[in-house]
């Protein structure tokens, strides 16, 4: 398995990280790590794309999956059969947004060992982002924007007419998760990166921009 992920995930990361640090960012670590963000979030576009499509296909059938629940709201099992039969004639998956954050993860570990065993190396010769943020140790600027961008992202995944704080149990279980995730995702989000290189949390800000962008 270390073989594996050394080849696949480890190495080739390491090396376009590399290469980028000497041609493109000007000996600056942090700009090397935008571009890489990038460049990762360009090869997996497709998979983001299919999220994106998914959450914006899940608002424009909320009438539907309101009428279920209302038709259905004394029989829990047959109202998630109704809602598993919806989701299925459009094609959608409605746990997409999660499915790819799950995705993201093995990328992300990579970072990590990359960060914690090379950056105190001989390979980059700075480690710093715009000459001042030393991204080899946590930061929490740094940390509380990649929550905040986590937050804005989860928020521009409800569907418009998500349910609020006061009724969320009488939502549907999709409905629900998406609503728990507005607040947990930034939690975990703040609590995993807190301690961790600023340059993993450069990372996630990086990259949620760009689903911001996408999403909108």
């Amino acid at each position: 398995m270390g073989t594996l992920f050394h080849t696949y995930l480890y190495d080739p990361i390491l090396s376009a990280l590399v290469f980028i640090y000497e041609r493109f960012s000007f000996g600056d670590l942090g700009l090397a790590i935008i571009v890489l963000t990038i460049v990762v979030r360009v090869v997996l576009f497709p998979l983001f794309w299919k999220g994106a499509k998914d959450q914006a296909l899940l608002q424009r059938i909320q009438p539907s999956i309101k009428r279920i629940q209302r038709d259905h709201r004394d029989n829990k099992e047959r109202q998630a059969q109704e809602l598993m039969g919806l989701y299925r004639a459009h094609r959608l998956n409605p746990f997409s947004s999660l499915l790819i954050l799950i995705i993201q993860l093995p990328i992300f570990f990579a970072l990590f060992q990359i960060f914690r065993t090379e950056l105190n190396g001989a390979v980059f010769d700075h480690r710093t982002l715009l000459g001042f943020v030393d991204l080899g140790v946590p930061n929490g600027v740094l940390v509380i924007i990649a929550a905040l961008l986590q937050y804005l992202l989860s928020r521009l995944s409800l569907p418009k007419s998500e349910p609020t704080a006061g009724n969320v149990h009488a939502a549907a279980p999709v409905a629900r998760f998406m609503v728990y995730m507005v607040y947990v995702a930034p939690l975990i989000t703040g609590v995993v990166l807190w301690s961790l290189p600023a340059a993993l949390a450069l990372y996630w800000s990086v990259s949620n921009v760009f689903s911001v962008v996408q999403q909108i």
